[in-house]
């Protein structure tokens, strides 16, 4: 039997189905890359904007028309689109769809399709025999609870991934349609996260980086302030783990404590993730954020003053309600005074359900938020051909991620991506490198500890 996971959106649903992969491999599926081979189908959703909603539409239609040929394959539908609590409208728009999920869980596939057998005595023999199989096969199951088994393709090839370590939100920015598909924050046991990074390591990861949609509150829901915190010490302890990251932050929640075990942790990297989304007061009190551009200028400064050579990233909206040209001038100006690493940026998109939806008025036309993205993404190439070209003749120890275009593919301890060329199998190891040229994306560096190997072999090499 095989499976087929289709994913789009955020780094919390590549990890959902990583997790979702990991339980359907432990019953003896095998993944396919072709959806059409498949005997199960996820489509694992994401609906933060509306380009992305549209994406699982088409494929829902073209897995529809496969379903018409075989009637046996499963579909399942997982994610945002279908929020912690499954409306019964989705049910009648999306008839094909067999099994809806919820995102980050909260019933496993398995129990969904033992009911979905239960509940359907009409169903044809083959599936029924397939979610028998399931129950059976998920008593045997004997591993630590949070532990997973990576699906094959990744297996002994996977060098960094994501893990989960708080679901849900519970802050509901005006613009933010995630509390209400995710539902409220539920922090994960430490246990569970701990076993679960442990079992990536022992299958070839070297680097994770901890989620949540506001990862400085892991703990708080249990009413802990200092969860994470703790939480990076344990980690910090795992033997053949090499880096620990952890994102998104709220500027918020980001306590003096956390900068400084930041600071004295070595597998914890210098990289921060702080969105602070506009440059002005009104806008950001509107987007119900919880701060000040001035507290959020004091915070930068307390980053890199707790933890030398910090890269900082962050996250903008532009053309949000009522966004003057003013106010927007706000946003350039507060990027180009500090001068962060990286910036997402995003358009404003009304989500259905939102605050923003029900109460304000989306006012800026698409045209100007497109060019307002634009004049922001320009500033910040500016700024990271400055910072990276800064970089040109140091030395960065760099994790090897994989390989492209005959080159390694590495990145340094604050999140810079960097090619090199070395004739030996890197995958996994951290090694130092050179800076001999740098972009505003990526950088190129010249190997420190590597053979002397004629380039033209070098490239042979590693040709895929």
């Amino acid at each position: 039997m095989k499976y087929h996971i289709w994913t789009i959106g955020c780094q919390m649903n590549s990890a959902d189905s990583q997790r979702l992969g990991s339980e359907l491999e432990r019953r003896g599926y095998v993944w396919t890359e072709r959806a059409e081979d498949a005997d199960v189908v996820v489509l694992n959703t994401c609906v933060v904007r509306q380009q992305a909603e549209e994406k699982v539409y088409g494929r829902l239609g073209s897995l529809g028309t496969v379903k018409a040929q075989r009637p046996g394959m499963v579909i399942g539908l997982m994610g945002c689109l279908v929020g912690h609590k499954v409306p019964t409208s989705l049910r009648k728009r999306f008839p094909d769809v067999d099994v809806f999920i919820p995102p980050s869980g909260g019933a496993t596939l398995t129990d969904l399709l033992e009911s979905r057998a239960l509940d359907d005595a009409a169903r044809d023999a083959e599936q029924h025999v397939v979610a028998q199989r399931w129950q059976a096969q998920d008593a045997t199951v004997d591993a630590p609870a949070g532990s997973i088994l990576l699906p094959t393709h990744e297996r002994g090839r996977l060098v960094s991934a994501h893990v989960p370590v708080i679901f849900g939100c519970s802050w509901v920015c005006t613009f933010c349609i995630i509390p209400s598909r995710r539902g409220p924050e539920r922090s994960r046991p430490a246990d569970e996260i701990v076993a679960h990074v442990r079992s990536l390591v022992e299958q070839g990861v070297r680097e994770v980086t901890l989620l949540g949609q506001i990862v400085d509150r892991y703990g708080y829901d249990n009413g802990e302030r200092d969860g994470l915190p703790r939480l990076l010490r344990r980690l910090n302890g795992v033997d053949g783990l090499s880096r620990i990251r952890f994102l998104t932050s709220h500027p918020n929640f980001m306590t003096d404590e956390l900068l400084d075990t930041v600071a004295e942790l070595p597998k914890v990297m210098e990289h921060i993730e702080v969105p602070f989304q506009a440059g002005d007061d009104d806008v950001l009190r509107r987007m119900k954020r919880g701060y000040t551009v001035d507290e959020y200028r004091t915070l930068v400064g307390r980053i890199r003053s707790r933890i030398p050579d910090v890269a900082i990233h962050t996250d903008i909206i532009v053309g949000f309600c009522g966004e003057t040209e003013a106010q927007f001038q706000g946003t350039y100006d507060l990027l180009a005074e500090l001068q962060l690493d990286k910036s997402h940026i995003a358009r404003f998109s009304t989500r259905p359900g939102t605050v923003a939806a029900k109460m304000m008025l989306d006012d800026v036309p698409e045209t100007e938020k497109e060019r307002r993205r634009l004049v922001i993404d320009e500033l910040q190439e500016s700024i990271c051909s400055a910072i990276n070209t800064r970089l040109v003749g140091s030395r960065q120890d760099v994790l090897v991620e994989g390989e492209q275009k005959g080159r390694w593919r590495a990145r340094t301890r604050t999140n810079k991506l960097v090619f090199f060329e070395d004739p030996r199998p890197l995958l996994g190891r951290t090694c130092p490198v050179e800076i001999t040229w740098a972009g505003p994306w990526s950088m190129i560096g010249r190997s420190l500890d590597a053979p002397a190997v004629a380039t033209s072999d070098v490239i042979a090499l590693h040709t895929v």
